[in-house]
């Protein structure tokens, strides 16, 4: 402890001759949807370490016995508390200004500290008696993210930080272990991949899964490897004081695969001196052939993020329903096939050490069933990056993120729009950060996409995207007299009605709704819950109440609103057959169905005519 602190005040003095880092200084205003990290001004900090501190950690070593998350106490002495007292969670360990880059604005005052903590509690947490005795003993959850942790306290509270004490540092037995494997359809319907996130450089260990059938030899199949640096961000905080080293990225394509057949798996990699490293074993089923009559399930949601178990972060109140949402899935992991996650991923904003917790807290769906992604605003705006909004809600992301830490079967991962199928659906993902509007690249691929399917194999037929292409009664879209993303029926709708899009479903806004089946801003079918035969139109689904902090509606509700919920939930899909689908929505609270209409038609009421959506004929015999 005693040289800790010296390195520390060896570091503090020679601030002035480091090179400086270029300045972000987030708001500290509490602002609900304002990402925790962003209200620690962490340049802002001072050196005023306390000998007669101390904060202290239980234990040196995690994951001995091969987990990748564990409890962590942790025990704080302070001889002059208060309630602004609070605790960083660091990550690499050693978070000194020596760790920080060179800028190019030399007039900027150089900080002390130039790197977020990965998390932070205040540490008063579960006991009000610290502000009195000083003392208190929190417990934090870790998760393997491929280096070592440090604790601190500081006083001064967010805005002022003054670093008091810091702990001996702690890591994970196996540091580098291969973790937290996401499944993805593939380009076919006979591949899945598999991306997994590891401290393994090609250079040190190749990469692998070794997979096949219960009771058969298991067979190998290679993967490839991504990374990224900081340059590849294209501003702060993901650039400065949200960057951390995001490990490696590997992806294997298992080929060949049997229709509904479940699959055993497992990532390793194989080290240079001939020794392997194993992660534990996972299964996934595999898809169905397309047009394939079985019962089929997919969860669709938004805007769901990622929350922290052990409470840190959360007096922000950022994204109180995720852990639900999550749980909710993993309790019911047997009733579902496929999930679709549809823009704003993680809310990471920048900090990127949140990707790893959000695959760590999603990882029980996304290792057993595909978990496919959109890309939303809080991924890839940035201004002058490319993106269809000049906004910068991806704090400096602009994509790269996402795009490297998912796959997703798209011709160029840097354009988000893709199609799947499974079995009797058939999906077309858009990406509505890039321009969607006729004439655009993006409007050309989802015309070939929804023209593309057979509809007497696959008679279910869903677009998706992140914002609001179609209706929604939000306020903010009601402010703009659009009720719905600007531009974005009135490019899109002609291609649904066309080709007969039984449902469109979105995020961005954090609310469930549901319009009737409609055409030009007209329901085109009086029925609520129960559909048969011709629908005539496509049925418009807000699911963006994943987690984040929930949206208000507008006060006026339009006459095409059938459904309306301002809580936190997900859609659930279940094909039984080529002229059956259900529809429900859950909340995330007790996963109990709160809304829910069926479709039951023949092949022939998917070809009979509708307005605007009738193929041409000849009076010729």
């Amino acid at each position: 402890m005693v040289v800790l602190y010296y390195f520390l005040c060896i570091a503090f003095a020679l601030a002035s001759s480091i090179i400086q880092a270029v300045a972000y200084i987030p708001s500290t205003n509490n602002v609900i949807g304002e990402h925790p990290l962003s209200k620690i001004n962490i340049y802002k900090t001072t050196l005023a370490l306390n000998h007669s501190a101390s904060i202290k950690v239980s234990t040196l070593v995690l994951g001995l016995k091969g987990e990748d998350t564990e409890w962590v106490s942790v025990d704080l002495v302070h001889p002059q508390p208060s309630t602004e007292d609070w605790v960083g969670v660091f990550s690499p360990a050693n978070f000194n200004s020596a760790t920080c880059p060179p800028v190019d604005e030399s007039e900027d005052q150089t900080p002390y500290l130039c790197t977020s903590p990965i998390k932070y509690k205040y540490a008063n947490d579960s006991s009000s008696a610290y502000t009195n005795t000083g003392i208190n003993a929190l417990k934090f959850q870790l998760i393997n993210q491929r280096e070592d942790f440090s604790f601190a306290l500081f006083s001064g509270g967010l805005s002022n930080p003054k670093l008091i004490a810091v702990s001996s540092s702690i890591t994970f037995a196996n540091p580098k272990a291969p973790l937290y494997p996401r499944l993805a359809l593939g380009k076919s319907w006979d591949l899945m991949t598999v991306t997994w996130t590891s401290g393994y450089n090609i250079t040190e260990a190749a990469p692998f899964i070794e997979w096949g059938l219960k009771g058969e030899i298991k067979v190998k199949s290679p993967a490839g490897t991504l990374t990224f640096d900081r340059n590849s961000m294209c501003g702060a905080p993901a650039r400065t004081v949200g960057w951390r080293d995001p490990g490696f990225i590997h992806t294997s394509f298992l080929k060949d695969l049997w229709p509904n057949y479940m699959y055993f798996y497992r990532m390793g990699h194989l080290l240079s001196n001939g020794s392997y490293i194993w992660s534990k074993y996972y299964k996934f089923k595999s898809s169905p052939f397309p047009g394939q009559e079985s019962l089929q399930r997919v969860i669709i949601f938004g805007d769901m993020g990622k929350a922290e178990r052990d409470g840190s972060n959360e007096y922000s109140n950022y994204q109180p329903g995720s852990l639900n949402t999550t749980d909710q899935l993993v309790k019911d992991l047997s009733n579902i096939d496929l999930v679709f996650h549809i823009g704003d991923i993680t809310y990471a904003n920048g900090y990127i050490s949140q990707w790893d917790q959000f695959t760590a807290q999603v990882e029980p769906i996304a290792s057993t069933v595909p978990y496919m992604i959109a890309s939303g605003n809080h991924e890839r705006d940035w201004p002058n990056s490319g993106s269809f909004y000049d906004g910068n809600d991806s704090g400096g992301e602009c994509g790269v993120l996402a795009e490297t830490m998912f796959y997703v079967p798209a011709e160029n991962r840097a354009k988000f729009w893709y199609s799947t199928d499974y079995g009797m659906f058939h999906f077309c993902i858009a990406d509505t950060e890039h321009d969607w509007r006729e004439g655009s690249e993006q409007h050309k691929f989802i015309e070939q996409c929804l023209a593309s399917v057979d509809r007497q194999k696959q008679p279910w037929l869903i677009f998706a995207a992140h914002r609001v292409l179609g209706y929604s009664s939000t306020s903010g879209y009601d402010r703009e007299g659009s009720f719905g993303e600007p531009m974005g029926r009135e490019s899109l709708q002609k291609l649904w009605q066309k080709y007969k899009v039984d449902i469109a479903f979105y995020g961005h806004v954090h609310n469930y709704e549901r319009v009737c089946p409609i055409y030009q801003n007209q329901c085109v079918n009086t029925e609520k819950h129960d559909y048969s035969g011709r629908v005539n139109g496509t049925i418009h689904v807000i699911v963006g109440g994943g987690g984040s902090h929930l949206s208000n509606y507008s006060q006026v509700i339009p006459k095409w609103t059938i459904y309306r919920d301002s809580d936190f939930g997900f859609g659930k899909l279940t094909a039984f057959n080529h002229s059956s689908l259900l529809f429900e929505y859950k909340k995330s609270r007790d996963g109990k169905v709160y809304d829910s209409f069926t479709i039951s038609r023949d092949y022939r009421d998917v070809l009979a005519c509708v307005h605007d959506g009738c193929e041409a004929t000849t009076s010729a015999s």
